[in-house]
C-alpha cells in the first residue's frame, strides 16, 4: 500500500484482513492519521531490494517455468547481490 492508495475504503479492507497500513497521509488530508515511521522506513528498504533483484533479466521476466528453478535463480541472485554489491 502506498501513498496512492490511502482512502478509507483500502484502510479499512486492509485491516479488515488482517494488515496494518503504515501509510502516511497525503499532504493535502484534512485529518491526518497517525503511522509508524520506523516501521514505513523498513517497508521502502524491502521494495528497494525487490528493486535490485530485478536488475537481473532472469529474475525480471521469468522465463523459468518451474517455480523451483525460479526460486533457485532468486537465490543465487540474492547471494551475488549480498556478496558483490
Amino acid at each position: 500500500m502506498d501513498r496512492a492508495y490511502e482512502d478509507e475504503k483500502t484502510r479499512a479492507l486492509a485491516a479488515k484482513q488482517g494488515f496494518l497500513p503504515v501509510v502516511p497521509p497525503k499532504k493535502n488530508r484534512r485529518e491526518p492519521w497517525d503511522y509508524d515511521r520506523e516501521l514505513y522506513k523498513r517497508r521502502n528498504e524491502v521494495e528497494r531490494y525487490f528493486l535490485r533483484l530485478k536488475r537481473f533479466r532472469k529474475v525480471f521476466t521469468r522465463y523459468d517455468k518451474r517455480s523451483s528453478i525460479f526460486l533457485s535463480v532468486v537465490m543465487l541472485v540474492m547471494i551475488f547481490d549480498a556478496v558483490f554489491m
